[in-house]
């Protein structure tokens, strides 16, 4: 044989009798490796969906972002499911067929008497609480009742599992049987609204809560009727249920016998029938037990048969009929070496059970016991145990009595748990608790694994959560973190929101135990965001300020940017802006501002900081702006006088340059004289104090605006001023005339196109301190006064430049006239 050349076949030449067909059908590995470097990364699954009037979209990069519903993207309204979609879904969410022979179908054995009532019970309206020690046989009474009553209500028969479920998830998953919405979350008010009108027949398993909680859960569906099963354990209802109460008893002696034979398939021996009954009276009767048992039993009989007998799946081999003989002599030899079971061992065979099953089997039985009793789905089962045939352990498991469904899935039955505990089946729980989340963490965030797929794995999620975060070591921890990072998007994208948040909560303290800060404010983050879900405002705060923080320490942007619109969102809600000093703002990044929001999010400005005002784009909100921000004293009017006094203060700094400008060139030019000799200035000193006499200083206060204010001050205490007077000088070569005073009024000619004052009341009022303060020997140090009836008050200009006036000297300590102060200070 030709030795493999790899050389020619990677670049498609011939070589070493190797044609390039034949390399191309046979391909080397070296080329491969630019394939995988170029292959594409997993898209983050983004998931847009409705709670109330808030569009959330689950986003597992940044955290979710939560935003008002915009107008046209509003869910349509939830309608009813038909009988054939309701019938589709219950299927899918039955718990699924364990691979493997077909399980054993026992029958319901004398409970013939509370069937009977509990299906009148619900024929009427009535609402029943079935209380029964775990074990009596309270699901497979459920399954029959639910059965009789398919065709009472005109919703149907809906059938929900209370296991680790809060009212919330109960009144939710009611909804969701019976309404069609898809990826729509309806808020409290449309949720009651839905159910109120709902008529169904509820069959609740598991119930875990009563007393006010269950009081709600029937207020707010007057329309159904509820057969609840419950532990003894469990909160009475309140004594305003109005609730029947029926209660289950184990079976008796003769009912309990038959249940075993017809388990172990055969007619039990004298001596077995004598360990049933012992078997009875130590159990009470119930069910579970005498199933167990059987099936103890049953592995009895095949340990004293031939081994050689049964094929690789437990089914018995056709023989020839010569060797049937020798099989049946070998049965009766082994029979006889295989005691039955203890009394000890009947009561309590989890022990025992597992010991006969298959290696697969009790690793399967393992991982249940780390994850608290929660059996993973067997799919998953394969590449946990490491068996490509481990997905059969769960046929093993359920046919010996040591499962039970919950809801879609399984979990250890009654008492199994603290049995395989005690038999040495918790030992490594830790590790095995490790290996479910590393898978479940790589899964969960697979792409092609949808949210409900997520949510029906849920409990063992949250399980496998639970068993690392006290652990000693951080590595445990961060997986944890790992896990829950993964899973709480799935959760919230599947409507599971219990589930979600308890992640979160285990995710945060996880975060906080390892150390890793940044995984810890996106579980802060996403706690703010579901607080804000539920209209829980002021955990949404707190949960927002705190992931704000920890990512501006961070730098991260992105991050940082999706708190505060959340926390926008949040202020608005709540009616009012953020606290003054939150520590929230002090914590920001420096570079806050440099991300714009997208369509539709508003942003937080810090309180240290003008707030943005409505009309600009800096904030766009589709909310409706509540009545009170549109009246005087709202949240918005201190904005508006900021705005005010922003722009009052620009002006005043914009003139007093041009002042200052006007003033240096004043210094720098000729104070001769030169323009019309008939008007000078004590002339219009003089003319301006006698019609000083006649106005009070009040008057001319009154209604001047601050801008006016400033431009009487500049006219009235600097003659070359930027105030309209200068600009109204004589023309060219302009001379000391050129001050606004009554003198200027009677000249017009002297002043050509542009002789208008100031105001005359700000004008009159800086006037009268200068005649009070000043004595009136000394006129060329008290400024004219303006008394033209121009009907126009032009904003200043720079025409006064040209020619200054000679009085720049004596007027020029009054400069600071815009800034809105009288000339009478400089002067005196």
């Amino acid at each position: 044989m030709d030795p493999i050349h790899r050389g020619p076949e990677e670049f498609g030449h011939d070589g070493n009798g190797f044609s390039e067909e034949a390399g191309r059908r046979r391909p080397s590995r070296d080329p491969l490796t630019p394939d995988f470097s170029q292959q594409t990364p997993q898209q983050a699954r983004i998931v847009p969906l409705i709670s109330g009037d808030l569009l959330l979209t689950v986003n597992p990069v940044d955290g979710s972002e939560v935003e008002p519903c915009p107008p046209g993207e509003q869910p349509a309204a939830p309608v009813r499911r038909t009988p054939a979609e309701r019938a589709d879904r219950e299927r899918a969410a039955a718990p699924p067929v364990p691979p493997g022979p077909p399980a054993l179908q026992l029958p319901l054995l004398q409970r013939a008497d509370e069937r009977e009532r509990l299906v009148r019970l619900l024929a009427r309206g009535r609402s029943v609480r079935l209380t029964g020690p775990a074990g009596s046989g309270r699901t497979a009474l459920l399954d029959a009742v639910a059965a009789d009553c398919a065709e009472l209500a005109p919703d149907g028969v809906v059938r929900l599992s209370g296991h680790k479920r809060t009212v919330a998830d109960l009144l939710h998953g009611l909804f969701e049987a019976v309404h069609d919405a898809p990826l729509h979350r309806p808020d409290r008010e449309l949720l009651l609204e839905k159910l109120r009108t709902t008529g169904a027949v509820v069959v609740l398993d598991d119930l875990e809560f009563g007393g006010a909680a269950l009081d709600e859960l029937l207020d707010a569906t007057p329309e159904c009727a509820f057969l609840l099963a419950a532990t003894p354990d469990v909160a009475a209802p309140g004594p305003d249920s109005h609730l029947e109460e029926v209660f289950l008893a184990g079976l008796d002696r003769g009912a309990s016998i038959d249940l075993m034979e017809r388990v172990v398939e055969r007619r039990l021996t004298e001596e077995e029938a004598n360990w049933a009954g012992d078997l009875w009276f130590e159990s009470e009767g119930l069910p579970l037990r005498f199933v167990q048992a059987g099936a103890l039993l049953r592995q009895r009989d095949l340990l004293s048969t031939d081994p050689t007998a049964y094929d690789e799946y437990g089914y018995l081999e056709n023989r020839p009929a010569v060797e049937a003989p020798e099989a049946v002599e070998s049965v009766g030899a082994d029979a006889e070496e295989v005691p039955l079971p203890s009394l000890g061992e009947g009561a309590a065979p989890a022990a025992l059970l597992g010991s006969r099953l298959s290696p697969a089997a009790r690793d399967t039985l393992r991982f249940a016991v780390a994850l608290g009793g929660e059996v993973p789905h067997q799919a998953h089962l394969p590449a946990l145990v490491g068996d490509t045939h481990a997905d059969a352990a769960l046929g093993e498991l359920a046919g010996c009595g040591l499962l039970s469904p919950a809801g879609s899935r399984y979990r250890l039955a009654a008492g199994v748990l603290a049995q395989l505990e005690a038999a040495g089946y918790g030992d490594g729980a830790t590790d095995r608790a490790r290996t479910v989340a590393q898978h479940y963490a790589w899964w969960a965030g697979h792409p092609s694994v949808t949210p409900a797929r997520v949510v029906a794995e849920s409990d063992a999620m949250l399980a496998a959560m639970a068993q690392l975060v006290p652990g000693d070591g951080a590595g445990q921890t961060s997986v944890a973190v790992l896990l829950a990072r993964s899973a709480s998007p799935a959760f919230a994208a599947g409507l599971h929101w219990s589930a979600w948040e308890r992640s979160l909560r285990i995710g945060q303290e996880a975060g906080r135990i390892a150390g890793e800060v940044a995984e810890e404010a996106y579980f802060h983050h996403e706690l703010g965001v579901l607080a804000l879900c539920t209209g829980n405002l002021d955990r949404a705060r707190t949960e927002l300020e705190t992931s704000i923080s920890m990512r501006g320490a961070l730098a991260d942007k992105s991050g940082a940017v999706a708190g505060r619109r959340a926390l926008a969102l949040v202020e608005d809600r709540s009616g009012g802006p953020a606290a003054v000093g939150a520590p929230v703002m002090d914590e920001l990044p420096v570079d806050r501002f440099e991300v714009s929001p997208p369509r539709g999010l508003p942003t937080v400005i810090p309180v240290s900081m003008p707030r943005t005002y409505p009309e600009e784009p800096a904030v766009v909100s589709r909310q409706v702006v509540p009545k009170a921000a549109d009246d005087e004293g709202g949240r918005f009017a201190m904005l508006g006088g900021a705005r005010r006094n922003l722009v009052a203060a620009g002006a005043g700094v914009l003139l007093a340059g041009v002042l200052g400008t006007v003033v240096t060139l004043g210094l720098t030019s000729n104070s001769d004289p030169q323009g019309d000799p008939g008007a000078s200035t004590e002339q219009s000193v003089t003319e301006s104090g006698d019609q000083e006499e006649e106005l009070p200083a009040e008057e001319s206060t009154g209604g001047a605006t601050p801008s006016a204010r400033t431009s009487g001050s500049a006219s009235s205490s600097a003659t070359p001023g930027p105030g309209p007077s200068g600009s109204g000088s004589a023309p060219a070569g302009g001379s000391g005339a050129s001050s606004p005073g009554a003198t200027v009024s009677e000249s017009a000619p002297s002043s050509p196109g542009g002789s208008s004052p100031s105001k005359p009341s700000p004008t009159r009022t800086t006037t009268k301190p200068t005649k009070t303060t000043t004595p009136p020997t000394d006129p060329p140090t008290t400024p004219p006064e303006t008394e033209s009836p121009s009907p126009t008050d032009p904003t200043p200009t720079d025409t006064e430049t040209t020619e200054p006036a000679p009085t720049v000297p004596d007027s020029s300590d009054s400069a600071s006239g815009p800034s809105g102060t009288s000339a009478s200070p400089s002067l005196t």
